[in-house]
């Protein structure tokens, strides 16, 4: 093995000669003072600080020298390799601080805004016009009574006068829980709650039920699976179908306003006899867009006339059912779909609107309370 060679001379190295170290430094810093943005003095880290670049590579050539020219090399070597890393930190800084005062003018917060960007929401239009259904018979003395939205068969069907081969009883019709035999149902509308007033309450009887109810509809523009009804009963003495009349007229007053006409026309319910659906004046048109040389309304389909729902005298079995002496108390009973009044009050022409939850809907309607 020779002896180290105590006679080289480190300038015949060209990468640690004087003028190429210095050419070396300046070229890193030049570079690193062009650097714009963060990404670029990274770039230029790596190329001029790195492990290969060109200064580290030149320390690397240090080792072979004979010891006396270690020192000198070492010397020239590491004080363009600290030159550099300390251009590199003020550059660092002053990027940074670029960075940040362009962020404070980009991404500047006008704290004069209105600062809840969250909107806010409303009570879903469905439920005052619920309230504001009920409100009208409370007004006349009614109570408002609830019930549950999972029944039991008898309350939903039996009691009501639903032959046990009625179409309503099939799964096509009805949300049954569990199966057919569970005996349990989702509420198929809120005329359960008449027979569970009259099991829990002394006569006379006046009420009305608002609530939720459940059918396998699909839900397209007037349909939905799930819709809102409001029931009303009404069982005592000497009650008629001119009571029932004179209960619509003034529930379509206090929704729709004055002048309004009424009508009856005969249907088939099993738990009313005689029974009917109720008609009312178009509120807009009056009636005018079905007379001859009308204009043409929208609301009624010019018609004249809008369905607001079923009604009738109580079924002298459904009182039976119940343990109430037809010979002594009648009774008359109403079906009214919220869905359906608010569509008329308000123009809304797509269920869809409804169910959505799109708090653009609600809020139209305000923040009623």
């Amino acid at each position: 093995m020779s002896a180290p060679n105590k006679s080289y001379d480190p300038v015949e190295v060209t990468s640690l000669h004087p003028d190429e170290v210095a050419r070396m430094r300046a070229e890193a810093l030049a570079a690193i003072e062009a650097a714009s943005s963060l990404d670029e003095l990274k770039q230029t880290r790596l190329a001029h600080a790195g492990d290969r670049s060109p200064l580290a590579l030149a320390n690397r050539e240090i080792g072979a020298l004979p010891p006396h020219a270690k020192a000198e090399a070492g010397k020239r070597v590491g004080g363009a390799r600290r030159d550099v890393s300390e251009a590199l930190k003020r550059r660092q800084a002053e990027l940074e601080d670029e960075r940040d005062q362009r962020v404070l003018v980009e991404e500047a917060v006008d704290v004069t805004l209105p600062w809840d960007r969250v909107q806010r929401g409303a009570r879903h239009p469905v439920t005052t016009t619920a309230e504001r259904m009920t409100d009208v018979f409370v007004s006349m003395g009614f109570e408002i009574v609830e019930g549950p939205e999972v029944e039991a068969e008898w309350f939903n069907f039996d009691a009501l006068n639903f032959p046990p081969a009625h179409p309503a009883r099939e799964m096509q019709d009805t949300f049954f829980v569990e199966s057919e035999e569970s005996g349990l149902v989702l509420r198929t509308h809120t005329s359960p709650m008449q027979v569970r007033a009259l099991l829990t309450r002394e006569l006379p009887v006046y009420v009305v039920c608002a609530g939720k109810t459940f059918r396998t509809d699909e839900l397209d523009a007037t349909h939905s699976p799930v819709f809102h009804q409001m029931e009303g009963l009404v069982v005592d003495e000497g009650i008629t179908m001119a009571d029932l009349r004179g209960a619509i007229d003034a529930f379509v007053v206090g929704m729709f306003g004055e002048g309004l006409r009424t009508r009856f026309r005969p249907y088939f319910f099993p738990f009313t006899e005689p029974s009917g659906e109720v008609d009312m004046e178009c509120f807009v048109c009056r009636g005018a867009s079905a007379e001859p040389g009308g204009e043409p309304c929208r609301t009624c389909r010019s018609e004249g006339w809008i369905e607001l729902g079923g009604c009738g005298m109580v079924n002298p079995r459904v009182l039976i059912a119940c343990g109430v002496d037809p010979e002594r108390y009648s009774g008359w009973a109403f079906g009214l779909g919220v869905e359906r009044t608010l569509m008329f009050r308000h123009g809304v022409e797509d269920m869809h609107d409804m169910v959505e939850g799109d708090v653009r809907f609600t809020r139209a309607f305000g923040m009623e309370i």
